[in-house]
């Protein structure tokens, strides 16, 4: 329970207590994000601190611990904001990001490990036993089994939507707000008498518009967020060929729009993308929860 708790707190500061604007402009936020893992981690360690320890001996199962967190997570993105700050502007900048990204989140959770390793006399083997016994059952209670469900639901919703974006990039505004193509065609007739014979013209003009509007963005993460989550269920259930009607299903809401060729891949791209993590996820909790 104590890295699960952990982890939980984690997963919610970084990215449900974090806006959009504070992930943008890090440094200039960054005393307000660790403030928000100062809370967060405090509510956590206070929890295991009074279930585990019955509120006994602060120092070592309070205060050192939360201080050993909230210290390495502020180095870590220091780290990651010097990397990112280093980056010069060309094709792979974003596979970039998505690597520093990928590499705090990881730094993050063994920082969190080795806490629970130094302070509360946890061992490695113990929390593979607490997740999976040799014989593939899970091991996890009631409390565990939410606390591990919720953290599912973060990387099904927030983190994979960041690993999605990374991946994809950032659309122009003419190619994101792009609706279809229309071609409207005139033909005009002529005719001239001409030595007693008619003669006919004709002439055929066409004309080509590009239709935008303007989505609301909010609207494309929330149908992102439920792909996910639809996928995960499919997976966990065993109902694979299922997964092929959201793809489907997204398509044909797409259909116009697919006409363009960097549309089409720039969609084909997010949600293969959006599918291949919801299978991984779908895998992880099958594997630990059936």
């Amino acid at each position: 329970m104590t890295l699960l708790l952990l982890l939980l707190a984690h997963l919610v500061a970084d990215f449900w207590l974090q806006s959009d604007q504070m992930v943008k402009n890090k440094i200039k936020h960054l005393k307000k994000h660790i403030l928000h893992h100062l809370l967060t981690t405090g509510i956590a360690l206070a929890f295991i601190w009074g279930y585990h320890y019955e509120f006994q001996h602060i120092i070592n199962y309070f205060i050192l611990p939360c201080v050993f967190i909230i210290i390495t997570h502020l180095l870590i993105d220091l780290l990651k904001i010097k990397l990112i700050d280093s980056i010069q502007k060309s094709a792979t900048d974003n596979m970039k990001k998505l690597g520093y990204f990928l590499l705090d989140q990881v730094l993050h959770v063994i920082m969190i490990i080795i806490a629970c390793i130094l302070f509360f006399h946890t061992k490695a083997t113990e929390m593979m036993a607490n997740l999976l016994d040799l014989n593939g059952a899970s091991s996890l209670n009631l409390v565990n089994t939410a606390l591990f469900m919720i953290i599912i639901y973060i990387l099904a919703t927030s983190v994979s939507g960041h690993i999605v974006k990374y991946i994809i990039g950032s659309l122009p505004s003419e190619l994101a707000n792009f609706e279809g193509e229309l071609t409207l065609k005139n033909q005009m007739n002529d005719g001239k008498e001409n030595n007693q014979t008619k003669t006919e013209n004709s002439f055929t003009e066409e004309y080509h518009y590009f239709t935008y509007s303007s989505p609301l963005r909010s609207r494309g993460k929330l149908i992102g967020y439920i792909e996910r989550l639809l996928v995960i269920t499919l997976t966990v259930i065993g109902a694979y060929p299922s997964i092929a009607f959201i793809i489907a299903a997204k398509s044909i809401a797409r259909f116009k729009q697919l006409d363009d060729r960097n549309w089409a891949e720039y969609f084909l791209l997010g949600t293969l993308s959006s599918i291949f993590l919801g299978l991984v996820l779908g895998l992880v909790v099958q594997g630990i929860i059936m």
